[in-house]
């Protein structure tokens, strides 16, 4: 519905796996939206979330970039 609607170029996910979604539910996400790039969230701050956005990479088609910028660091989109 929204990738349909609203044509988003970007998507920011949850990828942590436990509490949210895992890398590959939201690598199928991503198709669904059409997005073109992904800032992956929710993972890594618990031993609990094992989601990591190199297993995202791996899992998303040729030409979806996948963006995990560093606490503080800020993304031009």
């Amino acid at each position: 519905l929204i990738g349909r609607i609203y044509a988003p170029d970007v998507a920011v996910l949850p990828i942590g796996d436990h509490y949210t979604m895992s890398p590959r539910e939201a690598a199928v996400a991503i198709e669904l939206l059409g997005v073109i790039r992904c800032v992956p969230c929710h993972y890594g701050t618990f031993p609990l979330l094992t989601g990591t956005p190199g297993e995202l990479r791996k899992l998303v088609p040729d030409g979806v970039e996948i963006l995990s910028p560093e606490p503080g660091e800020t993304l031009a989109l």
